[in-house]
């Protein structure tokens, strides 16, 4: 058997292998879907243990079903190139021939024996390229045991929200009674608006009344108070922070 017959033997080998790993890839897929499934009547029973690792199953089969793509497209990438290589070398013999034949118009130089070399030379390339890939694609092969808190979580809410399901134990929700700052601030600003109001309508009918009222507190947490001073047109009314 040449060499040529054993690289198409090792190309038919590694389109199989290639095919195969596809189908496990489309059983992944299946599998992830079906703990999907899983998590979706976990939630609706209440068992949001149950669904989480259910989640963690799902996620589990979909890294598994990528590195099965994964793998299978980088062994299409080597027998493309193997397959390259098995015509190139039915060119060469072609060459070869001609080479021969013109072997005695070119004494000067074995062009023949520089075509093996050659030839001989770019077979251990291929094959030191088939190893790097086959030990990139086994390194990325190996996965984590553990699987990410965010993806669990993310993925409950996926099914969750597919099937209109409300999910409220187990996953991080905001409070329900937290006010939104600017929402806050507003208020202050018009508790501050209507004291103040009541302290100018309040001096307006006790002119020349002096003192010091406490307001309340501003933004920043210092206090405010009201000073009421008598003047030729009322009261006066100054807003200033107490020390």
């Amino acid at each position: 058997m040449g060499n040529t017959e054993k690289l198409l033997n090792q190309i038919m080998d590694l389109k199989f292998t290639s095919k195969s790993l596809q189908r496990q890839a489309r059983k992944c897929e299946k599998e992830e879907k079906a703990e999907k499934l899983k998590v979706k009547k976990a939630i609706e029973k209440g068992n949001m243990d149950g669904a989480r690792i259910y989640a963690e199953n799902s996620i589990r089969k979909r890294t598994e079903q990528m590195n099965y793509l994964r793998l299978a497209s980088r062994l299409d990438a080597v027998v493309a190139r193997l397959d390259t290589q098995a015509k190139m070398t039915t060119i060469n013999k072609s060459m070869a021939n001609i080479v021969k034949s013109l072997e005695s118009s070119l004494a000067t130089g074995n062009l023949q024996k520089m075509s093996e070399t050659m030839d001989s030379f770019e077979k251990q390339f291929v094959n030191m390229e088939v190893q790097a890939e086959f030990m990139e694609s086994a390194m990325a092969g190996s996965t984590s045991l553990s699987t990410p808190e965010g993806e669990v979580n993310s993925l409950m809410q996926q099914v969750a929200d597919d099937y209109g399901l409300e999910v409220s134990v187990g996953l991080p929700q905001p409070a329900a009674h937290a006010v939104p700052t600017k929402q806050q601030e507003k208020v202050d600003e018009d508790d501050l608006s209507r004291r103040l109001a009541e302290l100018k309508a309040r001096g307006s009918q006790h002119a020349g009344v002096q003192g010091s009222v406490c307001l309340g507190f501003c933004h920043s947490g210092e206090a405010l108070s009201v000073d009421l001073s008598e003047s030729t047109s009322g009261s006066l009314i100054e807003l200033r922070p107490l020390r």
